[in-house]
């Protein structure tokens, strides 16, 4: 991984309201290339990877829906999902997904 994005992971770690970062492939399935949190942890993580690239996978299917042939080159660039409890941040891009999970508070 570049410095950059070392750098940027560990920032994302040391806020206090972060519980943790899934970094994924973008594949079938979705792998863990690198997390942070225990709530990510074990089969736990696994759920919420195939989760998150369902997501994912589930908005960009509705935006081409939506707009047919013109959504081609409109991608998802960032998704927020806000429950009472936690923010489930998502930041896709051709190679990558980024999720991270916090408390909104």
């Amino acid at each position: 991984m570049t410095p950059e994005l070392e750098q940027t992971l560990a920032l994302l770690s040391s806020h206090r309201s972060v519980l943790g970062y899934m970094l994924l492939s973008r594949g079938h399935p979705a792998s863990i290339i690198r997390h942070s949190g225990g709530v990510f942890d074990g089969e736990h993580g696994k759920k919420y990877a195939g989760v998150i690239a369902r997501i994912v996978e589930t908005v960009q299917a509705g935006l081409e829906e939506i707009n047919g042939v013109e959504s081609e080159g409109d991608d998802v660039k960032f998704l927020r999902v806000r429950t009472k409890r936690h923010e489930l941040m998502i930041s896709p891009d051709g190679r990558y997904l980024l999720a991270v999970l916090h408390e909104p508070s």
